[in-house]
């Protein structure tokens, strides 16, 4: 008998046959979100679920006495609760890797966007302003190459970036993680660095930070005040690692020249949230990952994960939290 799964929002047809191979599925494929009591009645005899967002605590658990393995479609996990997962047995996997490269690509798109103003100066040229400039150097944004990139996170997707930003436009590399990468020092030049230093020599900052307890505002007033009057703050991690309101302030204060963010506090951002007013802010609805090909991919990974979580096999990806009840 195949082992039963939810799959809580839609997925590829590949993907979706893929599972139907080996388990015996049931799928909300609905564009809306699942809403909480229809997914509470869903695992209620499930070993496995796949998921894109929705807590994953004591009180879901609860509702899923045969749940083996929750899989989520992203890297960052942390609508997971690790020790209310651990005390039920519960392994949880995430899909990293697929969209190591996607990522980096924005990172450098919000670095050119925010450094040359792009959708500023998009919007100025669509509503019939050019040839109206008095001033010659209205228009005027500030370089990328051959300048200096703080990196602070120096994961997969921190590497990717510093390879961009080396290779491509030929930048100083600065990083800062919990380990030295040796790998990146010796191909792309890159020097680690204490945060606060990276902070003050930085013309781009760039934070590819996880969403953890230690990490939740980890940036701040303390470092926005630290950076350079001219650099440019970029953030396609986890919005809560920022506090939004201390960006704001230096923002407006013109502590720093202008920012590029993918995530937000509070997401969908709300309209009165000032950094949208803002024409220095590149501000994008979360779309890191977001390109048919990336999104295939994590789709699929999530699909093997599940399907080797429930068939008695470890799932290639289970979060590092978890490890330890994969080897049980």
């Amino acid at each position: 008998m195949k082992p039963k799964v939810f799959i809580s929002a839609p997925i590829p047809k590949k993907v979706e046959d893929y599972i139907a191979q080996h388990c015996d599925y049931r799928i909300w494929d609905k564009k809306e979100p699942i809403p909480p009591e229809i997914l509470a009645r869903e695992v209620a005899d499930v070993k496995g679920l796949i998921t894109k967002k929705g807590a994953i605590n004591k009180e879901f658990l609860s509702q899923a006495p045969h749940l083996k393995v929750v899989s989520t479609i992203s890297v960052g996990y942390d609508s997971f609760d690790i020790e209310a997962m651990r005390e039920r047995n519960v392994l949880g996997t995430h899909t990293p890797f697929v969209l190591d490269e996607t990522v980096a690509d924005l990172v450098f798109g919000l670095i050119l966007s925010a450094a040359r103003r792009l959708p500023e100066l998009d919007r100025w040229v669509k509503e019939g302003n050019w040839g109206k400039e008095k001033d010659s150097e209205r228009n005027f944004g500030v370089d990328v190459h051959h300048t200096t990139l703080g990196i602070i996170g120096m994961g997969r997707i921190g590497e990717k970036i510093a390879r961009r930003a080396a290779l491509g436009f030929e930048m100083d590399v600065l990083y800062n993680s919990n380990s030295r990468k040796p790998e990146a020092e010796e191909k792309y030049g890159a020097r680690y660095s204490e945060v606060d230093e990276l902070l003050a020599s930085s013309d781009f900052v760039v934070v590819m930070l996880p969403l953890t307890q230690e990490t939740h505002h980890i940036i701040g007033e303390k470092q926005f005040g630290l950076m350079k009057p001219n650099a440019i703050f970029i953030n396609c991690a986890r919005g809560q690692v920022v506090d939004e309101k201390a960006l704001v302030r230096a923002l407006q204060e013109k502590k720093i020249r202008g920012a590029g963010l993918d995530v937000f506090e509070v997401e969908p951002v709300g309209q009165d949230n000032p950094l949208l007013q803002m024409d220095n802010v590149v501000t994008l609805p979360h779309i890191g990952s977001a390109t048919h090909n990336t999104r295939f991919d994590m789709a699929m990974r999530a699909a093997e994960n599940l399907v080797a979580g429930v068939t008695g096999q470890v799932p290639p990806d289970v979060v590092k939290e978890l490890k330890s009840l994969a080897e049980l």
